[in-house]
Formats: C-alpha cells, sequence, structure tokens
C-alpha cells in the first residue's frame, strides 16, 4: 500500500513538471489559474521561462528522490543524500501549505480570484499530502 502512495505521487510529480515543461515552451493552458492575483487583478508576479524551468527539472528531481528514498529505483539506494534531500522537501512543501500569510497556502488572506479557489482545493493540499509522503520517505 506504502508503495502506491508513492508511486501516485511520482506520477503527480511527473504530471506538474510535463505542465511547466509546456509552459517553458509558449503554452498557456492553465497558466492563468496557476498564478495568485492582486485583489484589484494582475499576477502578483510573472515568472520567466528559467524559473519556469527550474521548477520543472526541481520536481523531475523530487519524484527521482522519491523513488530513490524508498529503494524503488534499481541503479540507486537510499543514502545521506536521499534522506536530507527528503528532508528538504518535506519543508518545502509544508512550507508552500503553510502560505505565505497572503496570496498562498492555508493562511491566505486574498480569497476571491480564481487563483485562490484553486490553490483552495488543489494546490495547498496536494503541498501538503506531498510533505507528508516525504516525510514518511525519511521518518520510516
Amino acid at each position: 500500500m506504502e508503495q502506491l502512495f508513492i508511486y501516485l505521487s511520482v506520477i503527480v510529480l511527473g504530471l506538474v513538471s510535463v505542465l511547466h515543461f509546456y509552459w517553458v515552451f509558449g503554452g498557456t493552458w492553465g497558466l492563468q489559474a496557476s498564478l495568485p492575483e492582486k485583489v484589484e487583478g494582475g499576477s502578483v508576479f510573472t515568472p520567466r521561462w528559467i524559473e519556469t524551468l527550474i521548477v520543472a527539472v526541481g520536481l523531475i528531481g523530487a519524484a527521482f528522490i522519491l523513488l530513490a528514498q524508498n529503494n524503488l529505483v534499481s541503479f540507486f539506494t537510499p543514502n545521506s543524500f536521499t534522506k536530507w534531500s527528503s528532508i528538504v522537501l518535506t519543508c518545502i512543501f509544508f512550507l508552500r501549505a503553510i502560505g505565505d500569510f497572503k496570496y498562498i497556502g492555508f493562511t491566505k488572506r486574498i480569497q476571491n480570484t480564481p487563483f485562490s479557489k484553486h490553490d483552495t482545493k488543489l494546490y495547498t493540499p496536494l503541498c501538503l499530502y506531498l510533505a507528508i509522503i516525504f516525510m514518511t520517505s525519511w521518518l520510516f
């Protein structure tokens, strides 16, 4: 059962990475709903292609770390690097779930934008789920 959650998490990380690669190469589907918005309209920030590429590659790396830490790849065994990477990723996903006390996460104050609705229903719970998965991978 534990492996099912690991594989599900790897698939999710892979799909989100593919979406980021799509945006790097000029795609626009889903982009508007993925950026935090100000109350008066407009995005809080507009990521450049290089930043989006870093996120896409980072998500693939996170998926690999999760597989390696759980001994699910034959050519790489769990070690101190995968353990500490899992700890760092746990912190990143937990902090993303908590939020910035304004636009993202459980602590956001801006509630009535398309992004905030997606963030409440999908992005933040997904980050919390991933944080828990990464945490269990180095705790047990």
